[in-house]
Protein backbone atom coordinates (compact mmCIF):
# COMPACT_ATOMS: atom_id res chain seq x y z
CA UNK A 1 0.00 0.00 0.00
CA UNK A 2 1.30 3.47 -0.93
CA UNK A 3 0.22 6.84 -0.50
CA UNK A 4 -2.92 5.98 0.93
CA UNK A 5 -5.18 8.94 1.61
CA UNK A 6 -8.64 8.85 3.22
CA UNK A 7 -10.75 12.03 4.54
CA UNK A 8 -13.97 12.03 5.92
CA UNK A 9 -16.29 15.48 6.82
CA UNK A 10 -14.02 17.29 8.59
CA UNK A 11 -11.55 14.28 9.03
CA UNK A 12 -8.31 13.91 8.13
CA UNK A 13 -8.23 9.75 8.87
CA UNK A 14 -4.88 9.09 6.08
CA UNK A 15 -2.44 11.04 5.11
CA UNK A 16 -0.53 9.01 2.76
CA UNK A 17 0.35 6.41 4.45
CA UNK A 18 2.50 3.04 3.12
CA UNK A 19 2.69 -0.40 4.70
CA UNK A 20 4.04 -3.23 3.54
CA UNK A 21 3.71 -7.09 3.91
CA UNK A 22 6.17 -10.05 3.39
CA UNK A 23 4.96 -13.03 2.82
CA UNK A 24 5.62 -15.27 5.85
CA UNK A 25 5.30 -12.70 8.54
CA UNK A 26 3.62 -11.19 10.95
CA UNK A 27 3.26 -7.49 10.55
CA UNK A 28 2.24 -5.79 13.82
CA UNK A 29 0.37 -2.45 13.04
CA UNK A 30 0.50 -0.44 16.10
CA UNK A 31 -1.23 3.23 16.73
CA UNK A 32 -3.34 5.36 19.02
CA UNK A 33 -6.79 4.94 18.59
CA UNK A 34 -7.73 7.31 16.17
CA UNK A 35 -4.59 6.85 14.45
CA UNK A 36 -5.98 5.35 11.61
CA UNK A 37 -5.27 1.58 11.81
CA UNK A 38 -9.63 0.57 11.02
CA UNK A 39 -9.48 2.98 8.23
CA UNK A 40 -6.53 1.71 6.57
CA UNK A 41 -7.87 -2.24 7.14
CA UNK A 42 -11.32 -1.33 5.61
CA UNK A 43 -9.80 -0.14 2.59
CA UNK A 44 -7.54 -3.17 2.44
CA UNK A 45 -10.67 -5.13 3.13
CA UNK A 46 -12.89 -3.16 0.62
CA UNK A 47 -15.12 -1.44 2.56
CA UNK A 48 -13.56 1.97 2.61
CA UNK A 49 -12.21 3.38 -1.31
CA UNK A 50 -9.07 5.51 -0.77
CA UNK A 51 -9.05 9.14 -2.06
CA UNK A 52 -5.17 8.54 -3.05
CA UNK A 53 -2.80 5.91 -3.10
CA UNK A 54 -2.12 2.59 -4.62
CA UNK A 55 -2.35 -1.29 -3.57
CA UNK A 56 -0.30 -4.09 -5.00
CA UNK A 57 0.04 -7.59 -4.27
CA UNK A 58 2.94 -9.95 -5.48
CA UNK A 59 4.04 -6.35 -7.63
CA UNK A 60 0.74 -6.18 -9.89
CA UNK A 61 -2.03 -3.42 -9.20
CA UNK A 62 -4.94 -5.02 -7.19
CA UNK A 63 -8.50 -3.86 -7.56
CA UNK A 64 -9.99 -3.73 -3.46
CA UNK A 65 -13.31 -1.74 -4.52
CA UNK A 66 -15.47 -3.68 -2.65
CA UNK A 67 -15.24 -6.77 -0.06
CA UNK A 68 -15.86 -9.55 -2.92
CA UNK A 69 -12.98 -8.12 -4.92
CA UNK A 70 -10.60 -7.95 -2.16
CA UNK A 71 -11.15 -11.66 -0.94
CA UNK A 72 -10.64 -12.21 -4.53
CA UNK A 73 -7.65 -10.90 -4.25
CA UNK A 74 -6.33 -13.06 -1.55
CA UNK A 75 -7.34 -10.93 1.51
CA UNK A 76 -9.36 -11.85 4.56
CA UNK A 77 -9.99 -9.56 7.17
CA UNK A 78 -10.94 -11.02 11.09
CA UNK A 79 -12.63 -8.16 12.69
CA UNK A 80 -12.73 -8.59 16.44
CA UNK A 81 -16.55 -8.38 15.96
CA UNK A 82 -16.92 -11.89 14.21
CA UNK A 83 -18.90 -12.27 11.34
CA UNK A 84 -20.21 -15.55 12.26
CA UNK A 85 -24.21 -16.26 12.44
CA UNK A 86 -24.51 -17.91 15.24
CA UNK A 87 -27.15 -20.26 14.86
CA UNK A 88 -25.14 -22.20 11.82
CA UNK A 89 -22.65 -24.85 12.08
CA UNK A 90 -18.78 -24.25 11.95
CA UNK A 91 -19.03 -25.93 8.83
CA UNK A 92 -22.01 -23.76 7.38
CA UNK A 93 -20.60 -20.79 8.36
CA UNK A 94 -17.51 -21.16 6.62
CA UNK A 95 -18.46 -22.05 3.33
CA UNK A 96 -21.78 -19.78 3.56
CA UNK A 97 -21.50 -17.44 0.52
CA UNK A 98 -19.58 -19.96 -1.48
CA UNK A 99 -22.46 -21.71 -2.87
CA UNK A 100 -21.92 -22.57 -6.89
CA UNK A 101 -25.10 -21.13 -7.71
CA UNK A 102 -29.03 -20.75 -7.14
CA UNK A 103 -29.46 -24.58 -7.82
CA UNK A 104 -26.01 -25.67 -7.73
CA UNK A 105 -25.18 -27.49 -4.05
CA UNK A 106 -22.05 -28.53 -2.36
CA UNK A 107 -22.86 -31.99 -0.91
CA UNK A 108 -22.57 -32.27 3.23
CA UNK A 109 -20.03 -34.78 3.39
CA UNK A 110 -17.95 -32.75 0.85
CA UNK A 111 -17.89 -29.60 2.95
CA UNK A 112 -17.50 -31.92 5.76
CA UNK A 113 -14.38 -33.08 4.46
CA UNK A 114 -13.04 -29.72 3.39
CA UNK A 115 -14.00 -28.42 6.64
CA UNK A 116 -11.97 -30.95 8.44
CA UNK A 117 -9.01 -30.65 6.31
CA UNK A 118 -8.80 -26.35 6.73
CA UNK A 119 -9.01 -27.48 10.63
CA UNK A 120 -5.94 -30.20 10.08
CA UNK A 121 -3.91 -27.63 7.68
CA UNK A 122 -3.76 -25.03 11.06
CA UNK A 123 -3.56 -27.75 13.44
CA UNK A 124 -6.63 -27.23 15.59
CA UNK A 125 -10.03 -29.41 15.77
CA UNK A 126 -13.31 -28.05 16.35
CA UNK A 127 -16.52 -29.87 15.76
CA UNK A 128 -17.65 -28.85 12.40
CA UNK A 129 -21.41 -29.49 12.95
CA UNK A 130 -21.87 -27.93 16.35
CA UNK A 131 -23.88 -24.27 15.96
CA UNK A 132 -21.76 -21.55 16.10
CA UNK A 133 -23.15 -20.64 19.20
CA UNK A 134 -21.99 -23.10 21.06
CA UNK A 135 -18.59 -22.64 20.20
CA UNK A 136 -15.76 -20.74 22.65
CA UNK A 137 -14.99 -17.61 21.41
CA UNK A 138 -11.25 -19.21 20.48
CA UNK A 139 -12.82 -21.83 18.80
CA UNK A 140 -15.14 -19.24 17.12
CA UNK A 141 -12.03 -17.22 16.11
CA UNK A 142 -10.61 -20.52 14.36
CA UNK A 143 -13.54 -20.88 12.32
CA UNK A 144 -13.26 -17.37 11.21
CA UNK A 145 -9.57 -18.29 10.04
CA UNK A 146 -10.79 -21.44 8.59
CA UNK A 147 -12.99 -19.43 6.36
CA UNK A 148 -10.64 -17.21 5.29
CA UNK A 149 -8.60 -20.14 3.90
CA UNK A 150 -11.02 -21.50 2.62
CA UNK A 151 -11.51 -18.53 0.31
CA UNK A 152 -7.65 -18.99 -0.64
CA UNK A 153 -6.25 -16.05 1.48
CA UNK A 154 -3.09 -15.08 1.23
CA UNK A 155 -3.04 -12.15 3.36
CA UNK A 156 -4.64 -12.09 6.77
CA UNK A 157 -5.37 -8.95 8.93
CA UNK A 158 -6.57 -9.57 13.19
CA UNK A 159 -7.79 -7.12 14.80
CA UNK A 160 -7.65 -7.52 18.51
CA UNK A 161 -7.84 -11.28 17.82
CA UNK A 162 -6.72 -11.94 21.72
CA UNK A 163 -9.20 -9.32 23.20
CA UNK A 164 -11.24 -11.93 24.39
CA UNK A 165 -8.92 -15.09 25.06
CA UNK A 166 -7.36 -16.67 27.95
CA UNK A 167 -3.51 -16.30 27.92
CA UNK A 168 -3.96 -20.37 27.43
CA UNK A 169 -5.84 -19.71 24.75
CA UNK A 170 -3.43 -16.72 23.28
CA UNK A 171 -1.08 -19.06 23.42
CA UNK A 172 -3.12 -21.34 21.11
CA UNK A 173 -4.13 -18.73 19.00
CA UNK A 174 0.17 -18.18 18.25
CA UNK A 175 0.91 -21.60 17.62
CA UNK A 176 -2.16 -21.35 14.87
CA UNK A 177 -0.37 -18.04 13.94
CA UNK A 178 3.05 -19.56 13.86
CA UNK A 179 2.00 -22.58 11.44
CA UNK A 180 0.21 -20.21 9.01
CA UNK A 181 3.58 -18.45 8.84
CA UNK A 182 5.07 -21.69 7.93
CA UNK A 183 2.91 -22.07 4.55
CA UNK A 184 4.09 -18.74 3.43
CA UNK A 185 0.73 -16.27 4.68
CA UNK A 186 0.98 -12.96 5.58
CA UNK A 187 -0.71 -11.58 8.54
CA UNK A 188 -1.19 -8.42 9.75
CA UNK A 189 -1.64 -8.15 13.07
CA UNK A 190 -3.56 -5.44 15.70
CA UNK A 191 -2.88 -5.37 19.32
CA UNK A 192 -2.83 -3.02 22.43
CA UNK A 193 -1.36 -5.67 23.96
CA UNK A 194 2.83 -4.73 23.99
CA UNK A 195 3.63 -8.02 25.21
CA UNK A 196 1.89 -9.85 22.63
CA UNK A 197 3.49 -7.94 19.44
CA UNK A 198 7.13 -8.71 21.54
CA UNK A 199 6.28 -12.54 21.28
CA UNK A 200 4.47 -13.12 17.76
CA UNK A 201 5.64 -10.14 15.62
CA UNK A 202 8.82 -9.83 13.48
CA UNK A 203 7.86 -6.15 12.17
CA UNK A 204 6.39 -3.32 13.17
CA UNK A 205 4.55 -0.55 11.58
CA UNK A 206 3.39 2.89 13.58
CA UNK A 207 0.76 4.62 12.57
CA UNK A 208 -0.04 8.53 14.65
CA UNK A 209 -2.50 10.85 13.79
CA UNK A 210 -3.01 9.09 10.25
CA UNK A 211 0.97 9.17 9.06
CA UNK A 212 3.07 6.54 8.64
CA UNK A 213 5.70 6.89 11.85
CA UNK A 214 8.13 4.29 11.10
CA UNK A 215 8.13 0.46 10.72
CA UNK A 216 11.11 -1.76 12.10
CA UNK A 217 12.07 -4.78 13.09
CA UNK A 218 11.02 -6.65 16.46
CA UNK A 219 14.43 -7.31 17.22
CA UNK A 220 15.80 -4.47 19.16
CA UNK A 221 13.22 -2.63 19.83
CA UNK A 222 12.57 -1.50 23.56
CA UNK A 223 9.54 -1.24 25.42
CA UNK A 224 9.92 2.33 25.86
CA UNK A 225 10.71 2.91 22.52
CA UNK A 226 7.27 1.38 20.93
CA UNK A 227 5.54 3.50 23.48
CA UNK A 228 7.15 6.68 22.04
CA UNK A 229 6.25 5.89 18.14
CA UNK A 230 2.77 4.97 19.22
CA UNK A 231 2.01 8.10 21.10
CA UNK A 232 4.28 10.50 20.73
CA UNK A 233 5.90 11.77 23.75
CA UNK A 234 7.69 9.64 26.33
CA UNK A 235 5.60 8.32 29.41
CA UNK A 236 7.96 8.34 32.32
CA UNK A 237 6.43 5.05 33.40
CA UNK A 238 4.14 2.66 31.70
CA UNK A 239 2.30 2.45 35.26
CA UNK A 240 2.09 5.96 37.20
CA UNK A 241 3.27 5.69 40.29
CA UNK A 242 1.12 7.47 43.27
CA UNK A 243 1.94 8.67 46.90
CA UNK A 244 -0.52 6.61 49.01
CA UNK A 245 -0.60 4.74 52.32
CA UNK A 246 -4.09 2.58 52.42
CA UNK A 247 -6.16 3.73 55.13
CA UNK A 248 -8.34 1.34 57.52
CA UNK A 249 -10.56 -1.18 55.69
CA UNK A 250 -14.16 0.33 53.78
CA UNK A 251 -15.70 -2.51 51.83
CA UNK A 252 -15.82 -5.54 53.70
CA UNK A 253 -17.34 -8.60 51.75
CA UNK A 254 -17.51 -11.92 54.07
CA UNK A 255 -18.30 -15.44 53.19
CA UNK A 256 -20.00 -14.40 49.58
CA UNK A 257 -21.31 -17.56 48.01
CA UNK A 258 -23.28 -18.07 44.92
CA UNK A 259 -23.67 -21.17 43.74
CA UNK A 260 -20.34 -22.71 41.63
CA UNK A 261 -19.46 -19.33 40.68
CA UNK A 262 -18.47 -17.63 44.01
CA UNK A 263 -17.61 -19.65 46.71
CA UNK A 264 -16.60 -18.15 50.30
CA UNK A 265 -15.16 -14.87 49.03
CA UNK A 266 -14.00 -12.85 51.58
CA UNK A 267 -12.09 -9.81 50.98
CA UNK A 268 -11.72 -6.30 51.81
CA UNK A 269 -10.56 -2.65 50.11
CA UNK A 270 -8.66 0.00 52.49
CA UNK A 271 -8.84 3.34 51.80
CA UNK A 272 -6.79 4.79 49.52
CA UNK A 273 -6.25 1.02 48.16
CA UNK A 274 -6.22 -0.43 44.97
CA UNK A 275 -7.12 -3.92 45.11
CA UNK A 276 -6.25 -5.79 42.13
CA UNK A 277 -8.48 -9.24 41.07
CA UNK A 278 -7.39 -11.53 38.74
CA UNK A 279 -7.59 -15.34 37.03
CA UNK A 280 -7.70 -17.03 34.45
CA UNK A 281 -11.02 -16.78 32.28
CA UNK A 282 -14.20 -18.33 34.45
CA UNK A 283 -13.14 -18.09 37.31
CA UNK A 284 -15.60 -15.57 39.09
CA UNK A 285 -13.83 -12.13 38.44
CA UNK A 286 -16.86 -10.66 37.11
CA UNK A 287 -19.58 -12.67 38.75
CA UNK A 288 -17.86 -11.16 41.94
CA UNK A 289 -18.32 -8.08 40.52
CA UNK A 290 -21.47 -8.32 39.70
CA UNK A 291 -22.37 -9.49 43.37
CA UNK A 292 -20.87 -6.64 44.79
CA UNK A 293 -22.81 -4.24 42.42
CA UNK A 294 -25.91 -6.15 43.00
CA UNK A 295 -26.68 -7.04 39.67
CA UNK A 296 -26.67 -10.72 40.94
CA UNK A 297 -28.04 -11.92 44.28
CA UNK A 298 -26.22 -14.04 46.28
CA UNK A 299 -26.95 -16.85 48.19
CA UNK A 300 -25.50 -15.61 51.40
CA UNK A 301 -22.86 -13.68 52.86
CA UNK A 302 -22.46 -10.28 54.06
CA UNK A 303 -21.03 -6.72 52.87
CA UNK A 304 -20.37 -3.78 55.03
CA UNK A 305 -18.54 -0.51 53.84
CA UNK A 306 -17.39 2.08 56.56
CA UNK A 307 -18.75 -0.56 59.44
CA UNK A 308 -21.93 -0.26 58.32
CA UNK A 309 -23.88 -3.23 56.85
CA UNK A 310 -25.43 -3.28 53.41
CA UNK A 311 -28.51 -4.46 52.62
CA UNK A 312 -28.00 -4.61 48.31
CA UNK A 313 -30.65 -6.20 46.38
CA UNK A 314 -30.30 -4.91 42.82
CA UNK A 315 -27.39 -2.00 41.67
CA UNK A 316 -30.07 0.57 42.63
CA UNK A 317 -29.26 -0.61 46.58
CA UNK A 318 -25.62 -0.55 45.44
CA UNK A 319 -25.56 3.11 43.70
CA UNK A 320 -27.10 4.77 46.58
CA UNK A 321 -24.62 2.76 49.13
CA UNK A 322 -21.88 4.44 46.85
CA UNK A 323 -20.65 1.90 45.39
CA UNK A 324 -20.73 1.26 41.22
CA UNK A 325 -19.17 -0.39 38.60
CA UNK A 326 -17.54 0.04 35.46
CA UNK A 327 -18.18 -3.14 33.43
CA UNK A 328 -15.94 -5.03 31.13
CA UNK A 329 -18.21 -4.53 28.23
CA UNK A 330 -18.85 -0.97 28.22
CA UNK A 331 -20.48 -0.81 25.01
CA UNK A 332 -23.30 -3.37 26.16
CA UNK A 333 -23.83 -2.70 29.79
CA UNK A 334 -21.97 0.70 30.52
CA UNK A 335 -23.53 3.11 28.17
CA UNK A 336 -26.54 3.74 25.68
CA UNK A 337 -24.35 4.07 22.51
CA UNK A 338 -27.31 6.08 20.59
CA UNK A 339 -27.56 8.36 23.38
CA UNK A 340 -25.76 11.43 23.67
CA UNK A 341 -23.03 11.96 26.31
CA UNK A 342 -25.03 14.34 28.42
CA UNK A 343 -27.73 11.69 28.48
CA UNK A 344 -25.50 9.02 29.53
CA UNK A 345 -24.15 11.05 31.85
CA UNK A 346 -27.31 11.99 33.39
CA UNK A 347 -29.09 8.56 33.57
CA UNK A 348 -27.67 7.30 37.23
CA UNK A 349 -28.46 10.86 38.27
CA UNK A 350 -31.90 12.61 37.09
CA UNK A 351 -32.93 13.02 40.15
CA UNK A 352 -30.54 15.10 40.92
CA UNK A 353 -31.16 16.94 37.33
CA UNK A 354 -35.48 16.68 37.49
CA UNK A 355 -37.34 19.39 38.40
CA UNK A 356 -41.13 19.30 38.02
CA UNK A 357 -40.68 16.11 36.11
CA UNK A 358 -38.65 17.49 33.57
CA UNK A 359 -35.04 16.77 32.99
CA UNK A 360 -32.75 20.06 33.44
CA UNK A 361 -30.53 19.39 30.37
CA UNK A 362 -28.83 23.01 30.86
CA UNK A 363 -27.66 21.85 34.49
CA UNK A 364 -26.60 18.27 33.30
CA UNK A 365 -23.92 19.31 30.42
CA UNK A 366 -22.67 22.38 32.70
CA UNK A 367 -22.55 19.26 35.16
CA UNK A 368 -20.93 17.21 33.08
CA UNK A 369 -18.51 19.85 31.24
CA UNK A 370 -17.05 20.11 35.29
CA UNK A 371 -15.73 16.37 34.23
CA UNK A 372 -14.88 16.99 30.71
CA UNK A 373 -12.00 19.26 32.27
CA UNK A 374 -11.30 17.55 35.41
CA UNK A 375 -11.15 13.84 33.92
CA UNK A 376 -10.07 15.35 30.42
CA UNK A 377 -12.59 13.80 28.26
CA UNK A 378 -11.90 14.56 24.40
CA UNK A 379 -15.52 15.00 23.00
CA UNK A 380 -16.80 17.90 20.64
CA UNK A 381 -19.47 18.69 22.98
CA UNK A 382 -22.08 17.30 25.25
CA UNK A 383 -24.61 16.43 22.15
CA UNK A 384 -21.89 14.23 20.93
CA UNK A 385 -22.85 10.36 20.58
CA UNK A 386 -21.73 8.23 22.91
CA UNK A 387 -21.07 5.65 20.11
CA UNK A 388 -18.56 7.80 18.24
CA UNK A 389 -15.72 8.09 20.92
CA UNK A 390 -12.98 5.82 21.43
CA UNK A 391 -12.60 3.71 23.66
CA UNK A 392 -10.64 5.62 26.42
CA UNK A 393 -13.20 8.36 26.06
CA UNK A 394 -16.32 6.14 26.53
CA UNK A 395 -14.32 4.79 29.33
CA UNK A 396 -13.91 8.41 31.15
CA UNK A 397 -17.60 9.06 30.29
CA UNK A 398 -18.74 5.76 32.09
CA UNK A 399 -16.58 7.18 35.35
CA UNK A 400 -17.99 10.74 35.38
CA UNK A 401 -21.61 9.76 35.27
CA UNK A 402 -20.28 7.48 38.81
CA UNK A 403 -18.90 10.35 40.37
CA UNK A 404 -21.40 12.55 39.73
CA UNK A 405 -23.36 9.75 41.98
CA UNK A 406 -20.37 10.14 44.61
CA UNK A 407 -19.43 7.10 44.17
CA UNK A 408 -16.99 5.33 47.41
CA UNK A 409 -16.52 2.17 46.08
CA UNK A 410 -15.22 2.01 42.51
CA UNK A 411 -15.47 -1.49 40.56
CA UNK A 412 -13.42 -1.59 37.04
CA UNK A 413 -13.63 -4.79 34.99
CA UNK A 414 -11.09 -4.74 32.54
CA UNK A 415 -10.79 -1.29 32.82
CA UNK A 416 -8.35 -0.82 29.65
CA UNK A 417 -9.35 -3.60 27.11
CA UNK A 418 -9.49 -2.33 23.90
CA UNK A 419 -7.49 1.28 24.96
CA UNK A 420 -4.44 2.12 23.34
CA UNK A 421 -1.45 2.44 25.32
CA UNK A 422 -1.78 6.93 25.82
CA UNK A 423 -5.52 6.23 27.07
CA UNK A 424 -4.68 3.24 29.51
CA UNK A 425 -1.97 5.92 30.71
CA UNK A 426 -4.58 8.13 31.13
CA UNK A 427 -7.07 5.87 33.39
CA UNK A 428 -4.31 4.67 35.07
CA UNK A 429 -3.72 8.10 36.19
CA UNK A 430 -7.55 8.58 37.27
CA UNK A 431 -7.78 5.40 39.29
CA UNK A 432 -4.49 6.76 41.23
CA UNK A 433 -6.48 9.67 41.67
CA UNK A 434 -9.67 8.08 42.84
CA UNK A 435 -7.12 6.32 45.16
CA UNK A 436 -5.59 9.84 46.49
CA UNK A 437 -8.65 11.03 47.34
CA UNK A 438 -9.72 7.71 49.74
CA UNK A 439 -11.86 5.82 47.78
CA UNK A 440 -11.82 2.10 47.90
CA UNK A 441 -10.76 0.69 44.28
CA UNK A 442 -11.08 -2.82 42.77
CA UNK A 443 -9.30 -3.47 39.78
CA UNK A 444 -10.35 -6.41 38.14
CA UNK A 445 -8.17 -7.17 35.01
CA UNK A 446 -6.48 -10.23 33.16
CA UNK A 447 -3.58 -8.38 31.82
CA UNK A 448 -0.97 -9.47 34.58
CA UNK A 449 1.16 -6.30 33.61
CA UNK A 450 -1.13 -3.86 34.31
CA UNK A 451 -2.25 -5.64 38.14
CA UNK A 452 1.62 -5.74 38.66
CA UNK A 453 2.03 -2.33 37.96
CA UNK A 454 -0.92 -0.67 39.50
CA UNK A 455 -2.26 -2.46 42.69
CA UNK A 456 -1.26 -2.33 46.29
CA UNK A 457 -2.68 -6.18 46.98
CA UNK A 458 -3.70 -8.64 45.03
CA UNK A 459 -6.46 -11.69 45.04
CA UNK A 460 -6.15 -14.47 42.67
CA UNK A 461 -8.80 -17.06 41.80
CA UNK A 462 -9.43 -19.79 40.07
CA UNK A 463 -12.74 -22.05 39.55
CA UNK A 464 -14.67 -19.16 41.98
CA UNK A 465 -12.70 -19.57 44.94
CA UNK A 466 -9.77 -17.40 46.47
CA UNK A 467 -6.55 -19.57 45.98
CA UNK A 468 -4.00 -16.88 46.94
CA UNK A 469 -3.37 -13.54 48.14
CA UNK A 470 -0.50 -11.26 47.26
CA UNK A 471 1.08 -8.37 49.39
CA UNK A 472 4.26 -7.74 48.51
CA UNK A 473 3.78 -6.92 44.50
CA UNK A 474 6.68 -5.28 43.52
CA UNK A 475 8.95 -8.55 44.36
CA UNK A 476 6.16 -10.79 42.49
CA UNK A 477 6.14 -11.73 39.00
CA UNK A 478 3.67 -12.56 36.72
CA UNK A 479 4.49 -16.79 36.96
CA UNK A 480 4.01 -16.61 40.70
CA UNK A 481 0.70 -15.02 39.82
CA UNK A 482 -0.39 -17.60 36.80
CA UNK A 483 0.82 -20.28 39.74
CA UNK A 484 -1.47 -19.43 42.13
CA UNK A 485 -4.85 -18.57 39.25
CA UNK A 486 -3.98 -22.51 38.49
CA UNK A 487 -4.20 -23.99 41.86
CA UNK A 488 -6.78 -25.39 43.50
CA UNK A 489 -6.44 -24.80 47.24
CA UNK A 490 -5.18 -21.76 49.58
CA UNK A 491 -2.59 -21.93 52.10
CA UNK A 492 -0.21 -19.82 53.54
CA UNK A 493 3.15 -18.78 52.33
CA UNK A 494 6.25 -15.67 52.71
CA UNK A 495 5.66 -12.49 51.05
CA UNK A 496 2.25 -13.82 49.03
CA UNK A 497 -0.69 -16.18 50.12
CA UNK A 498 -1.03 -19.30 47.95
CA UNK A 499 -0.96 -22.92 47.14
CA UNK A 500 2.24 -21.07 44.50
CA UNK A 501 4.22 -19.90 47.95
Amino acid sequence: MRGIRKSFPGVKALKGVDLSLHAGEVLALLGENGAGKSTLIKILGGAHQPDKGTIEIDGQPASVATPQASQAAGIGIIYQEFNLIPHLSARENIFLGQEPGRISFIPRASEEARARALFERIGVEVPINAECNSLTVAQQQIVEIAKTLSQDARIIVMDEPSAALSPRETKGLFRVIDELKSQGIGIIYISHRLDEIFEIADRVTFLRDGEHIDTCPIEGLTREQMIELMVGRSLDKEFPKRDTTPGQPRLVVENLNSGERVQDMSLEIRAGEVLGLTGLVGAGRTETARLLFGADRPDSGSLQLDGQSLAINNPRDAIRQGICLLTEDRKAQGLVLGQTVRENFGLPNLRHFALGGFIRQSEEALAFAGYVDRIQIKVTGPEQVAGTLSGGNQQKVVLAKWLQRNAEVIIFDEPTRGIDVGAKYEIYQLINQLAEQGKAVLMISSELPEILGMTDRIIVMNEGRITGEITDVPSTTQEDVMRLATSQARSEGSGFRGEAA
